[in-house]
């Protein structure tokens, strides 16, 4: 949607253009009607350096053809193609029309060599060599960008070569987060937990749960106040993949380690998005490429 809310640029640049049009056009008539006084010897009495003399001869024909051509080439070029602000010429012509063309083309293109892998299970996808010789194509053009191109991710973007999963690692699940993206947010909890202090606390408690170096004082007074996250985290604080709470036992940290970052995050949330694919890729793209992310965490349960 335009950042824009009334047509005022729109007008603006159509008119610039087309008062530029006008303009040359005008210019080009009024100079070829211009006559300049010669001399008898067809000099406009202009000397420079004592013997560089002006001559007062008109420009060729063919060259002022040229502006004339150029003009008309423009004005119907206007007239055709988009480029008088929201005008879409009567062409219909648009990046958008040729971008979804050559998409089309592509998938058609590419269609029978998907063919193949529509009746075979994810778990043969991924021991397949051609099957993941794509994915991995699809992954650095779609997702590397993100989880970087080994898939370890970085912070704030999940590893997913470890087997640690958010919204839950099977293929089903796996599928539908490429499908439909994710939205992780945990809202601020400061003020369910209580002063700064017991902020601190909480923040030791959780790092216990890992077996992080932690101070086991702070952490038992923390304990208590950890109720306010149970109910996303657990009790237990293994997490909810039907949420996407995190594990927080496992010493897998997404958005850094430590006191000060598990402050932050309580005191002022955390929210991630992961966008959906289901626009850019096919359904036999997806499915490729979630074989394949499947199998960066499950090299065991690959069939061969």
């Amino acid at each position: 949607m335009s950042d824009f809310t009334s047509n005022f640029w729109s007008v603006y640049v159509a008119g610039i253009t087309i008062a530029g049009i006008v303009g040359c056009a005008l210019l080009l008539w009024l100079t070829s009607r211009k006559k300049i006084e010669s001399a008898a010897d067809n000099t406009t009495g202009h000397v420079w350096d004592e013997d560089l003399t002006e001559m007062n001869n008109p420009m060729p024909r063919w060259w002022m053809w040229l502006f004339v051509i150029t003009l008309v080439f423009g004005a119907g070029y206007l007239i055709a193609y988009p480029g008088l602000g929201t005008y879409k010429g009567q062409l219909g012509w648009s990046t958008a029309n040729e971008y979804s063309k050559e998409i089309s083309k592509a998938q058609a293109e590419l269609e029978p060599i998907y063919a193949r892998f529509a009746s075979m299970k994810t778990e043969e996808l991924a021991g397949d060599p051609a099957a993941i010789a794509i994915g991995d194509r699809l992954f650095m053009n779609n997702c590397a960008q993100c989880h970087g191109s080994d898939a370890r991710g970085s912070k704030g973007f999940p590893n997913l070569t470890d087997g640690d999963w958010l919204h839950g690692g099977t293929p089903e699940n796996i599928h539908t987060t490429i499908v439909n993206g994710r939205v992780g947010i945990m809202p601020p909890m400061a003020a369910a937990v209580g002063s700064s202090e017991d902020v601190r606390n909480v923040a030791h408690y959780v790092l216990s749960l890992s077996g992080s170096p932690h101070d086991s004082l702070k952490a038992s007074l923390g304990k208590a106040k950890f109720t306010a996250c149970a109910a996303c985290h657990g009790m237990d604080g293994k997490g909810n993949p039907a949420l996407g709470a995190p594990n927080l036992t496992d010493d897998t940290w997404l958005h850094g380690w430590g006191e000060a970052a598990i402050v932050n995050i309580i005191n002022n949330g955390k929210t991630n998005e992961m966008p959906a694919q289901k626009d850019k890729l096919t359904d036999a793209q997806i499915n490729v490429l979630t074989a394949y992310v499947w199998g960066l965490s499950n090299k065991s349960g690959i069939a061969r």
